[in-house]
């Protein structure tokens, strides 16, 4: 997937990359320096044994809160796209609300199991860790970024909900949840536009609906075979950034349908097999661990590509595998590491 990943990122941005920086190999060797750390860090990962997590859950919890704190300080954190969250390391950017991700899935995964029997209680077992995952999720809205803070609400409440919650409790929520994102885009006049471009992209054709006009345009021509590899017209500055949110609309528009059954396909693959691993684990902590690594894999993929074919608005959210980012890919890769080791591990 990453092999694909990065073959697909030199397809779509070697245009744009010739142009702005002379180098059509520009993002490709940005991507390629996190791809050859990211599958370290994978390796060492899966040699460490996944309980250490659980002893250290708190303090890498306070590490997360900390960066998120960081990046929000002007001359700190780093603006890119009207938001501050990133932090620039030459021209590379780390995006610490990444790191949060897995945080908060370490932390949830072992207050779950430490509070096994008090999770009934919504006052006692819920309340205290909704608490902890809301703080996070404003402090990234402060930044503000959107699409990372519902991949990381979505993730830990399918956690909390396999845990054994009522089901009620969830619909309340979701109702309360509703009402909170109507307020956020109430309040973020940019977010109103995004769902009115959603509704009727070519009411601003030029302006909000843009973005996912390109990428119909981009999908829609590509057939059952696609147009060929390299031969995507959109990425000749049709679409914005096509190496980024909407690299699988290339993807589309070079192998068609195939294309889009292949890499639909190995998602779902991965998480069936991570499903598995979290089935056959003894250990509580391991369950929930590998429950949340592969929901929040599966969720963030969900969301992309939901947004490239226009079912929901656009989130800003990144294709794990496949989009170019660094920060996205050394946490994917790191999650796939935690992955094994769980299943290694007796």
């Amino acid at each position: 997937m990453v092999t694909f990943g990065l073959i697909m990122i030199y397809s779509a941005s070697s245009i744009w990359a010739e142009y702005k920086f002379h180098d059509a190999f520009h993002y490709v060797k940005s991507q390629g320096l996190f791809l050859l750390i990211g599958l370290v860090i994978m390796y060492f990962v899966s040699k460490i044994d996944y309980h250490l997590y659980k002893k250290y859950a708190n303090k890498i919890l306070l590490c997360a809160f900390i960066l998120l704190i960081l990046v929000l300080i002007p001359g700190i954190g780093k603006v890119r796209n009207g938001a501050r969250s990133w932090f620039g390391i030459g021209p590379l950017g780390i995006q610490p609300s990444e790191a949060a991700k897995l945080a908060l899935i370490i932390f949830v995964s072992k207050y779950l199991e430490k509070n096994d029997k008090e999770i009934k209680s919504i006052f006692h077992g819920v309340f205290p860790i909704l608490g902890v995952i809301l703080t996070f999720f404003f402090l990234i809205m402060l930044e503000p970024d959107f699409g990372t803070g519902m991949v990381i609400v979505m993730t830990l409440i399918t956690i909390i909900f396999i845990s054994g919650v009522k089901l009620g409790f969830f619909v309340k929520c979701g109702l309360i949840g509703i009402a909170g994102i109507v307020g956020l885009i109430i309040i973020a006049p940019y977010r109103m536009a995004r769902i009115v471009s959603f509704l009727n992209p070519w009411s601003d054709p030029l302006g909000s609906g843009f973005q996912i006009i390109q990428s119909l345009y981009a999908i829609g021509p590509g057939g059952l075979l696609g147009q060929g590899f390299l031969n995507s017209r959109q990425k000749h500055f049709y679409l914005p950034e096509p190496q980024t949110d909407f690299i699988f609309s290339i993807i589309s528009e070079e192998f068609g349908f195939l294309g889009v059954i292949l890499v639909t396909g190995m998602f779902f693959y991965i998480f069936y097999r991570s499903i598995k691993i979290a089935l056959k684990c003894e250990d509580l902590f391991g369950k929930y661990l590998v429950f949340g690594l592969s929901f929040g894999i599966l969720i963030q993929a969900i969301l992309n590509l939901a947004v490239v074919v226009g079912l929901i608005p656009v989130t800003g959210v990144t294709l794990p595998f496949f989009s170019y980012g660094g920060s996205s890919l050394l946490i994917t890769l790191c999650s796939i590491g935690i992955i094994l080791n769980v299943s290694k591990t007796k």
